[in-house]
This record gives structure tokens, C-alpha cells and sequence, in this order.
């Protein structure tokens, strides 16, 4: 039985139980910490979750790794009537697709949800003009400069996920493509994904 909800991807169990919403990240409310401001749509997230999740009976399954290196329990969560609940959080456009390369369960539908309210203000689509592999890591440029135009890239660590699914990154130069992940500043705008489901291979 859900107790609380702390945010729009936390709840506890009347165990006591801790659980986050696994493969979904909603916006973030300070929650007692000093100088974090609230996130926008942050209490929005937190009373959609409360609204589907408290005082609710509650069946909960991993996606992958159970547990966080926090310690903190990790789990996809269904309601009594069968609501899922990071799905209801994902098309009520209240959450982000938020996985990791070791719980990876349910993401290519979650991608789906999330995409008719995210994919037009999130997604980066376009060409790849150059894809390699370089001691193990995988680089697909958009640009003729790579230190200054937009990357993505591929770890070792996670490449055999993207063999098993079939998926040669090195294929993949001429292709357009769309992807979906955090964005960051390393030469130039890049996303590092761990995972094959955020690459959407488009038609040419």
C-alpha cells in the first residue's frame, strides 16, 4: 500500500519501502535541500503521482536491477485496476524516459509514450555524416567538425547491448537518425546513450 508520495517519481510503501519509479525521471522538488530551486512542473508531477499512487494497493516489479546504489528500491508499479504507473506519468506528459544500460525493461514502450508529448521539444534528428569506432568507443558525428558540432557516443562498456540488438553503429554514417538523452557539453553538444532503445533509425 502506498503510504506517501514524496515526488512525481517517489513513493513509500506502508512497509516503509522507499521506491522509485524506475525508467522515468520527473521534474524535482527541493525537498529540504539548500539552494535547489523547485523544478518547473515539479508540483504538477507530485500531485499527478499522488493522485494515481496514495492510499493505493500496489503490485511492483524490477526492470532490470532492483536496487540503486543508494540502496533504494527500484520497480515499475501497477495499481490495483492495472494502471501503470510511470506510463500514466509519461502520457500525462509529467515525466521523462529516464534508463539505465542495467534496467532496461519496458523502455521501448515507455520511448512511445513519451514521445508524442516530448519528441517535438526534446528529440535531436538528422543525418549522421560520420560513424566510427575508436578504441572501443563509438562516435556518430552530424558535423564535419567534430570538436565543435554535434556527437553521439557509445561506451565500451555497454557496446554489446547494441550488437545484441542488431544495431551497427558503424552502419549507421548516411543514415538519419533520431536520439534521445541528456545533453551535454564535451567538444561541442553531446549525448552519450547507453542503450540502443533512444536511437529511432528514420526513414531516409
Amino acid at each position: 500500500m502506498v503510504a506517501d508520495v514524496v515526488d512525481g517519481d517517489t513513493v513509500v510503501l506502508d512497509n516503509g519501502t522507499e521506491v522509485r519509479l524506475v525508467g522515468i525521471q520527473a521534474a524535482r522538488l527541493p525537498l529540504g535541500r539548500a539552494g535547489f530551486e523547485t523544478q518547473p512542473l515539479a508540483p504538477e508531477a507530485h500531485a499527478a503521482t499522488r493522485e494515481l499512487a496514495l492510499g493505493q494497493r500496489v503490485t511492483f516489479y524490477d526492470g532490470g536491477q532492483p536496487i540503486d546504489r543508494w540502496s533504494q528500491t527500484l520497480a515499475h508499479l501497477r495499481d490495483e485496476v492495472g494502471r501503470w504507473l510511470e506510463g500514466e506519468m509519461l502520457s500525462g506528459g509529467l515525466a521523462r524516459v529516464y534508463s539505465f544500460a542495467d534496467n532496461r525493461a519496458k523502455v521501448a514502450e515507455m520511448l512511445t509514450l513519451e514521445g508524442p508529448t516530448h519528441v517535438a521539444g526534446r528529440g535531436i534528428e538528422g543525418r549522421v555524416v560520420s560513424a566510427s569506432i575508436v578504441k572501443g568507443l563509438a562516435y556518430m558525428n552530424f558535423g564535419d567538425d567534430w570538436r565543435e558540432d554535434f556527437t553521439v557516443t557509445v561506451a565500451p562498456r555497454v557496446m554489446s547491448l547494441f550488437r545484441e540488438a542488431g544495431l551497427d553503429i558503424e552502419a549507421l554514417s548516411g543514415q538519419r537518425i533520431r536520439v534521445r538523452g541528456w545533453l551535454k557539453d564535451f567538444n561541442g553538444p553531446q549525448i552519450e546513450i547507453t542503450q540502443p532503445e533512444p536511437i529511432d533509425v528514420l526513414r531516409p
